[in-house]
């Protein structure tokens, strides 16, 4: 009778301490009029946007090739698009701390050093990014992580003006991943600069859940990779938090493959439009100075990068499957809505319906589409319902406004 009653108020308690956590949520949010990130750091107020060097180069990353970067960022015109995060991945530091327990740059490889490297990167009208890990190692092992060096490193990182930072979670003590996080954020906030907090979590500890506490944005999924497959599979698990991105807060299915070679144009789209209407971080991961034409226009489509920029931001849902056929909506400032329509199978294009009353208008509202991918606003109004064929692998992405 007694381990009944020990059970029975076991599982009370964890009811009620889940119960409270909810609400204390719900009350947060209900006061939160403005939808900002409880970390409120003045950054993210739209999803960041920038390039990052892990998906093309990995470890082969030199103060050469940042500069290009930078260079090739402001020349190519991806800087007025919004792009505008220079960011350093894993292998950027010495093997080992200095003699005071600081970072530094590998002398081969960034031998003027961070610092100058960026002042260079600000004088292009850029800004800098940084990684370590919440670790003892970040995860290639080539460098230290910053467990236990959190104050120093978040200082170092303010002096030599970085902007943004990539926190990772490999060679931890086993620690929580709210404490190990949370304390490289309680840093970041007193090394008086405002840097960038992106988590790289991998969403082991739903830090959706917890993500706005303590950083700008927040990884919801394991690394990607330039497939087909992998980019559903993290754009799928991100879905699941859609309710968590706001502004300064957002959820994070990593970096874009678009322009790496291992999809077609029309995956590549679908890879842009899912990110674009997800809230998710626009971080290019191709080698920017070598582009292909193709490439830069996925990457520069203003009208989808708008709807990623859109201030209120609310992250679009999948609001409908049937099979290998899906609808994804959200809304949107000025009482609009975004609608992508997707079409997953390999071999044969079908026609898609969003229903007004499955994507959030109003029955009998008339709205004007707009393609975004065409550039086109169709030529009838429409009342009910939007329609369309789809090919495989491919989606059609359209902005509806009441007329």
């Amino acid at each position: 009778m007694r381990k009944d009653i020990l059970l029975h108020g076991m599982v009370l308690l964890l009811f009620l301490g889940s119960w409270m956590r909810v609400e204390a949520r719900r009350m947060v949010a209900a006061d939160d009029d403005d939808r900002r990130s409880l970390l409120d750091n003045g950054l993210g107020l739209t999803p960041q946007m920038g390039w990052n060097s892990w998906n093309y180069f990995a470890c082969s990353l030199n103060e050469t090739i940042i500069k290009e970067t930078a260079d090739a960022l402001v020349s190519t015109g991806l800087a007025k698009h919004g792009y505008e995060y220079v960011n350093l991945d894993d292998c950027w530091a010495n093997y080992n701390r200095t003699l005071k327990g600081e970072l530094l740059g590998n002398e081969m490889t960034f031998p003027s050093g961070i610092k100058a490297l960026a002042d260079y990167v600000h004088s292009k009208g850029l800004k800098l990014g940084i990684y370590s890990s919440a670790g003892f190692r970040t995860c290639s092992n080539r460098m230290p992580g910053s467990l236990g060096y959190e104050d120093i490193d978040a200082e170092t990182f303010a002096s030599w003006g970085v902007d943004y930072l990539k926190y990772d979670n490999c060679y931890t003590d086993g620690s929580n991943e709210t404490v190990r996080f949370g304390k490289m954020s309680q840093s970041l906030r007193q090394a008086g600069r405002q840097i960038f907090y992106s988590l790289c979590e991998w969403g082991y500890e739903d830090p959706a859940t917890w993500g706005d506490m303590v950083g700008n944005s927040w990884r919801t999924t394991g690394d990607i990779n330039d497939t087909w497959t992998s980019m559903l599979w993290n754009i799928d698990q991100n879905e699941v938090y859609a309710e968590y991105a706001k502004p300064g807060g957002w959820n994070d299915p990593d970096m874009l493959e678009i322009g790496n070679g291992g999809m077609t144009k029309d995956e590549y789209v679908v890879h842009f439009s899912l990110w674009a209407v997800s809230k998710a971080p626009l971080i290019i991961g191709c080698d920017v100075r070598n582009m292909t034409k193709e490439t830069y226009d996925i990457l520069t489509n203003d009208e989808v990068i708008a709807i990623n920029q859109d201030p209120i931001g609310i992250q679009a849902k999948k609001v409908k499957k049937d099979g290998d056929l899906e609808v994804w909506a959200g809304p949107l400032s000025e009482e609009r809505t975004v609608v992508l329509l997707l079409n997953r199978a390999a071999t044969k294009s079908s026609t898609i319906t969003a229903h007004w009353e499955e994507i959030g208008i109003p029955p009998n509202t008339t709205v004007e589409a707009r393609d975004l991918w065409k550039h086109k606003t169709l030529k009838e109004k429409l009342t009910g319902e939007l329609t369309v064929t789809v090919r495989p692998h491919s989606c059609r992405l359209f902005m509806l406004q009441p007329k």
